[in-house]
């Protein structure tokens, strides 16, 4: 499953450059997640870093794009190869 930022961020930009995908990117109003770019850091790290430094708690697993710890491997693997 990727991950979701709410309309709790801050904007502190201290997520997007933790991101080892490049998923996290300014939207309109706040940062947001690419769905088809997020793999939760699968394959990267054992936790996801964008969590890890968000100062407000406001990432969480996006209920709209639930994927399985292999799923994310998989995409991992594709992004790896592009």
């Amino acid at each position: 499953m990727s991950l979701l930022i709410t309309d709790e961020c801050i904007n502190c930009d201290v997520c997007e450059p933790e991101c080892p995908n490049s998923a996290i990117s300014q939207g309109d109003e706040i940062y947001e997640i690419d769905p088809n770019l997020c793999t939760e850091c699968v394959g990267h790290y054992d936790e996801p870093q964008c969590v890890e430094v968000c100062p407000v708690d406001c990432i969480i697993k996006d209920p709209e794009n639930e994927e399985t710890e292999e799923e994310l491997m998989e995409k991992y693997k594709a992004l790896q190869s592009a």
